[in-house]
């Protein structure tokens, strides 16, 4: 039988066959990596990876692409969404990438994006990092695996987010959260709030057909203690919620939208295009993408929230009001070489007789349209009378029964006046059996 001694050298010595390994592995893998590319390029060469991505600033979307390698984005949660999210920012070019989690891949993980079976038993961070250097070697990478909800790992996160710019001692551009449950999410909100980051909230339900994205700025938009998920808004304790043999559902095609329009929304922010969204809601039933902005709770439970509250307050208040002066807009062609008109369909006439009476309403108010004037040319002039609703109906009853005389007597006039035809055509052919001759009775005057 071995002794403790033999067996503790068993296994440093399998420690170190494993760190070997590693390193070959290492070894070969960089042997396989391109090239990091200093500049990014827009020549269109099957062999320029960024060439698709510079083209925005050709077309005019972008003013400056290649400004994206100066940022840098802490993402935390590396899940279903945030392992998506972390791709797709590594293959846009991001400068760096910080990478927060504590949990590892699992088989019942493979259900959604990214991972691979073979990584089961890796941590989240080490995978994703492995994967993400291949796909991309110019970005750089921080991962922490670790629980960001406790108190030590909580301060050391602070000052990740605070420190840990691509320049370091500089802070992070951007913090995304891509976590699962509440507690963590609160952790975040607390730091950013503490901090004054601004961070992206997103989130999957638990039915796996819904999801949502939020841009939280410290003090001017709503935090995520402002207006807390209704389930945990009466301060249940999550972990209650949970049941044994019981999981949420998840769809790697809802997880791909989200994370799709949270990154989109990170890249609007960062690069300065297009419309950045506050809050932006996806349901898969309806195809539904509901939009809004919601303003800070000004008795937020949070009194960082509170404190940057009273800060933007104040911003704004020194901030020099700037008046808005519209530009005539220069013209582009002085001569109308090909002879284009603009000709309206609506003569002048038509136009002031759809064109109502303005009525007076205050001070910055007016209205879309007006109601045209009634034109009293055409059709009958309905005059109003005293009578009641009781006498203009017995005179309406009376009518209908004149009419209904009337008829009865033509009916019977009708009926008499065949008869005498009749008789009187009988009559006449009698009349002709007798002289033999062939002769028509006209009865059109009878």
């Amino acid at each position: 039988m071995a002794t403790v001694e033999e067996l503790k050298l068993r296994v440093r010595e399998l420690e170190n066959e494993l760190i070997k390994c590693k390193q070959k592995q290492c070894a070969m893998e960089d042997a396989l990596h391109r090239p990091k590319i200093d500049k990014m390029s827009a020549e269109v060469v099957d062999s320029n990876p960024y060439s698709r991505l510079m083209a925005l600033k050709r077309m005019g979307i972008v003013d400056d692409y290649e400004k994206i390698r100066t940022f840098t984005v802490a993402v935390v949660g590396v899940g279903g969404v945030g392992s998506v999210t972390a791709e797709m920012l590594t293959r846009c070019g991001i400068g760096k990438l910080l990478l927060f989690d504590y949990d590892k891949v699992e088989l019942a993980n493979m259900n959604r994006l990214f991972f691979q079976p073979h990584q089961a038993g890796l941590s989240k961070v080490e995978a994703a990092e492995h994967t993400l250097r291949n796909i991309n070697p110019d970005v750089s990478f921080e991962t922490h695996n670790y629980n960001i909800t406790t108190m030590e790992n909580f301060t050391h996160f602070m000052d990740r987010i605070s420190h840990g710019g691509l320049e370091e001692g500089m802070p992070v551009d951007l913090v995304l959260s891509c976590v699962d449950n509440f507690e963590a999410r609160m952790a975040i909100n607390t730091a950013c709030n503490e901090l004054g980051q601004i961070w992206m909230e997103s989130g999957v339900s638990e039915n796996a057909v819904s999801g949502h994205i939020q841009l939280i700025i410290p003090g001017e938009t709503a935090c995520f203690a402002c207006a807390p998920p209704l389930v945990v808004a009466a301060n249940i304790d999550e972990k209650t919620l949970k049941r044994e043999g019981v999981c949420a559902a998840s769809l790697p095609t809802t997880m791909g939208v989200v994370a799709g329009i949270l990154v989109q929304n990170v890249l609007k922010y960062l690069l300065k295009f297009g419309t950045v969204s506050y809050y932006l809601g996806y349901n898969a039933m309806q195809d539904f993408f509901p939009t809004m902005a919601m303003k800070a709770n000004p008795q937020c439970n949070d009194h960082h929230c509170r404190r940057q509250q009273e800060e933007y307050k104040k911003k704004e208040a020194e901030r020099p009001k700037v008046e808005v002066v519209v530009e005539e807009e220069e013209v582009v062609h002085e001569d109308n070489e090909w002879g284009i008109e603009l000709v309206s369909e609506v003569t002048d006439a038509e136009l002031q007789a759809a064109t109502g009476i303005v009525p007076d309403l205050p001070e910055g108010i007016t209205v879309a349209y007006t109601i045209p004037a009634e034109d009293t040319a055409h059709g009958e002039t309905v005059e109003e009378t005293e009578q009641s609703l009781e006498e203009l109906m017995a005179q309406m009853r009376k009518i209908v029964q004149r009419s209904q005389v009337v008829e009865g007597l033509s009916a019977v006039w009708v009926i008499g006046t065949e008869h005498t035809l009749t008789h009187l055509q009988r009559a006449g052919q009698k009349n002709l059996g007798c002289t033999g001759e062939s002769k028509e009775i006209d009865t059109r005057s009878y």
